[in-house]
């Protein structure tokens, strides 16, 4: 039940993340009120990475920007990590 939880909130945060990338994207085409860029960061480090690196994937959005070529990946590595030591640990493998 419990890693069940985990698992939701997990997908339910990259979910997130990935829309708030679209939404930027979106609104950067319409010359619009942007997310900052320090929202978009936070939300790839907090378990968004998967979110993140996919949404740079599908909406061609901030692939130039260093700070993003880097978080992207690093966080979706680390949360899929971070994960699957949550899972090991809750279901007795480690």
């Amino acid at each position: 039940m419990i890693l069940t939880i985990i698992w939701t909130a997990w997908a339910v945060i990259n979910l997130i993340v990935f829309f708030l990338y679209g939404a930027d994207k979106r609104r950067a085409k319409k010359d619009a009120w942007r997310i900052p860029e320090r929202t978009l960061l936070t939300g790839t480090w907090l378990m968004g990475g998967v979110g993140a690196f996919a949404a740079m994937r599908v909406f061609r959005h901030k692939t130039k920007h260093i700070a993003f070529q880097i978080s992207a990946p690093v966080g979706a590595v680390l949360s899929l990590v971070v994960m699957a030591a949550a899972t090991a640990k809750l279901t007795g493998i480690i």
